[in-house]
């Protein structure tokens, strides 16, 4: 595997020869750490296996102690979870694992209380097939009767009722045991509806006013108890092309003006309620096709569309990536962000392998530093803090529909499980995550030398590193300075944050001069150079 050495150059002005220019006054969420937990995973309150909001509660001081401007919660909605917490039931209540109304009220209390944030996750473009508006549309009861995309399908040779076309859902196009169609029959109906994920995930049908209005009501209703923002889940799937197209086509054409306005809309939603409110309401976005989306979703002055399109560009660094794919990943990103648009780093999710088990443990101090001092907002999956790893599970043990679908010889190719185990409180029963020594998902036998526990006692830790990020992220340099990124060569990597002058770096320890008095602002990018 190949490795890379991380030069770190922080400058910090001890006297400058000009007056210090007045800073423009940054949002809240332009110089958050936004630590996105995975409730099912986080802490268990009540022995039973699986994380809650009690658990998040009992736990706050963690949060309290990084010094997180916001966590973002994964979803906490009713749901049969047959794609845990994304087929939901319910857009406006808790699931009963998780507990209820009043303890998310709890949580979003003792959060302000710290002035912390809550973000929610926001899952537009579906339902379960078990809501209630698809168990209505099912049986054309009015207004819900066009809620879905229903279709009467077409005949083939034999005279037998077939899907319109040939699409297949997402799931099953990524999965071993062949394509599924993103089709389904229902005889109380006579007609097939549209799934693009899995048949339990019936697709809204958003060319209906009364559908829009109601995802509208669904913000409203969180907003109203206090939640500072949304992260939209898979946003692109929205709005689709024509159904009658050839039989070669496998997906559906993702209409991206429809969905871009969709969002637009949403945003008005958000901005309405934080004008009535003492912070501002943020919008962040998860499009999976980001490259020629980015400029899209951000909007302009004139029609301000999302505040963040999520950016996972560093996830595309696996296996032994060099300084320079580094810089020039971090480059070609900085390289849109122009105008108000605001950049933003993600380093992990319940979606993909873990940082350690990516690039390697020895990495992990180095990606959080990336995704901690470059400008904007950065995004720490829980126990990214401590360099978690991915987690075996055997094939009995896989939850994951996206496992379960690749069968049993390949499942591990496609799990998400693997990301999405428990947190290593200390090395007690199940890690302190829970009391139950049988949880949701296996413990990693790494807990009992990899903690939080432990790496709060030890003098140096992933969770020490953290510590002194979260530091560092308050200074002027860091909220105002300027930037630069640059490959010395495939083994190391500097990068610089900068006012007027650059004065002190450090890797693991050594300490560096460097001095430059070129101007640039974190949305201007300057030619890269390494001194």
């Amino acid at each position: 595997m190949l490795s890379w050495h991380l030069i770190a150059v922080i400058g910090t002005a001890v006297a400058t020869p000009f007056p210090e220019m007045p800073q423009p006054t940054l949002d809240w969420w332009q110089t958050a750490v936004i630590y996105h937990i995975y409730p099912r995973s986080f802490k268990d309150s009540n022995g039973d296996g699986i994380g809650d909001l009690k658990g998040i509660i009992e736990r706050f001081g963690h949060i309290k102690d990084l010094g997180v401007g916001a966590i973002w919660l994964s979803p906490i909605y009713p749901s049969p979870n047959a794609d845990f917490g994304y087929d939901i039931s319910n857009f406006t209540d808790v699931d009963p694992a998780f507990g209820t109304l009043g303890d998310f009220d709890n949580l979003v209390s003792l959060a302000k209380e710290n002035d912390v944030k809550i973000i929610m996750d926001f899952v537009p473009n579906h339902s379960s097939d078990e809501h209630d508006w698809f168990l209505k549309s099912l049986h054309k009861i009015d207004p819900y009767t066009d809620f879905y995309t229903w279709h009467d399908g077409k005949l083939d040779e034999s005279g037998n009722r077939i899907p319109p076309n040939n699409w297949v859902s997402i799931f099953n196009s990524q999965s071993m045991l062949g394509e599924g169609s993103a089709w389904s029959w229902r005889d109380e109906r006579k007609q097939f509806y549209l799934h693009q994920f899995q048949p339990k995930q019936p697709d809204l049908n958003y060319r209906n006013a009364a559908v829009v209005e109601e995802m509208k009501n669904v913000l409203r209703f969180w907003l109203d108890r206090g939640v500072d923002g949304f992260r939209v889940d898979s946003v692109q799937f929205l709005f689709e092309g024509p159904v009658n197209v050839s039989d070669g086509e496998k997906q559906a054409q993702q209409i991206l003006s429809k969905t871009v306005d969709m969002v637009a809309q949403w945003r008005k939603v958000l901005d309405h309620k934080s004008a009535e409110s003492e912070n501002n309401k943020v919008l962040l976005v998860e499009v999976h096709r980001e490259s020629d989306n980015v400029t899209a979703f951000y909007g302009n002055s004139t029609v301000p569309v999302a505040h963040l399109h999520l950016n996972f560009r560093l996830f595309h660094l696996h296996g032994g990536p060099t300084a320079r794919d580094v810089s020039n990943t971090i480059n070609n990103y900085m390289d849109l962000m122009i105008g108000e648009r605001w950049p933003n780093w993600v380093l992990g999710s319940h979606d993909q392998h873990r940082v350690a088990s990516r690039l390697g443990a020895h990495l992990v101090d180095a990606m959080n530093i990336l995704a901690m001092l470059l400008p904007g907002v950065a995004v720490t999956y829980y126990g990214e803090e401590i360099g978690m790893e991915n987690t075996y599970v055997t094939w009995e043990q896989c939850r994951d529909v996206r496992g379960v679908h690749s069968g049993s010889d390949r499942y591990l190719e496609r799990t998400r499980d693997l990301e999405r185990a428990p947190f290593h409180w200390d090395n007690t029963t199940s890690a302190g995550f829970s009391s139950n020594s049988s949880t949701w998902l296996p413990l990693n036998n790494q807990y009992k030398n990899l903690s939080l526990a432990q790496q709060r006692r030890e003098m140096k830790s992933h969770y020490k590193v953290y510590k002194q990020l979260m530091d560092l992220r308050k200074t002027r340099t860091i909220q105002h300075g300027n930037y630069e990124v640059a490959a010395v060569n495939d083994n190391v990597l500097v990068v610089s944050r900068y006012s007027r002058c650059r004065l002190l770096g450090f890797i693991y320890g050594h300490t560096l001069l460097h001095c430059n008095q070129s101007k640039r602002t974190p949305n201007q990018k300057a030619s890269a150079s390494a001194d």
